[in-house]
């Protein structure tokens, strides 16, 4: 089934962790980032996006090369990706000592058709890349991008407690950074728009301004009901 990026981008990120909990294809505690990566524009929609992973270092200077040498040969790489790249970078610097990105570097992924940038590093020109409209996720913030140096590309990174291959399906907003496992991508956004409608029993009960806890029991009963059918369905059980 083909994957529709832009359906994928209408759900914010819980949505879509709860969608994969409703397949079963890993564990709830699995497929996600941690604390450390938090959305730099918490305003800006949900980025979906196929990783283009590449590892960094500033606390050395490169041995050849400028600080922004190997960007021509990294966004070359983006036509490997079966879609837009979300572009993941994993600090070697722990902690970090400079930042991994700034307005060059996004004005470039942006140009190169990039769905934004997450890194387990730090931010700078956050004003400028603001402006841009270019979704970026991070640690923190640096003034000083020290002796930035991209030193690895589509390898396995580790960010956010979360190990991420070259190609991994990437959905992130201000919530967080979660993967969407290949296998089920195609079916997540129509079962995403049937776990909203779901919850809305629910919701629209206690928005109802006449609510009472049977009333209550019996609509989050119905939203438990309908979720347990659509899981059950997108397990393909009878």
């Amino acid at each position: 089934m083909a994957i529709d990026l832009a359906a994928l981008a209408k759900f914010d990120t819980p949505t879509i962790c709860n969608t994969i909990e409703l397949f079963k294809v890993r564990p709830r505690t699995a497929g996600y980032m941690d604390g450390r990566v938090r959305a730099c524009f918490p305003e800006m929609a949900p980025a979906v996006g196929y990783a283009a992973t590449a590892t960094m270092r500033c606390a050395q200077p490169r041995q050849e090369g400028d600080v922004y040498g190997s960007l021509d040969e990294q966004v070359a790489r983006f036509g490997e990706l079966p879609g837009p790249p979300m572009v993941v970078f994993q600090d070697l610097d722990d902690p970090a000592v400079a930042a991994t990105f700034g307005e060059i570097m996004c004005t470039t992924y942006r140009a190169f058709g990039a769905a934004g940038l997450i890194t387990s590093g730090a931010a700078r020109d956050l004003d400028q890349v603001r402006r841009l409209g270019f979704p970026a996720f991070s640690n923190g913030a640096i003034c000083s991008h020290g002796y930035s140096h991209i030193v690895d590309l589509h390898r396995p990174v580790r960010v956010g407690g979360l190990t991420i291959h070259a190609g991994d399906l990437v959905h992130a907003d201000a919530n967080g950074v979660a993967t969407i496992p290949l296998e089920i991508a195609g079916e997540v956004a129509d079962a995403a728009a049937e776990f909203v409608a779901a919850e809305a029993i629910a919701l629209d009960y206690l928005k109802s301004g006449r609510v009472e806890v049977a009333g209550f029991a019996a609509a989050r009963g119905g939203m438990m009901e309908s979720l347990a059918t659509l899981s059950r369905r997108l397990r393909r059980i009878a």
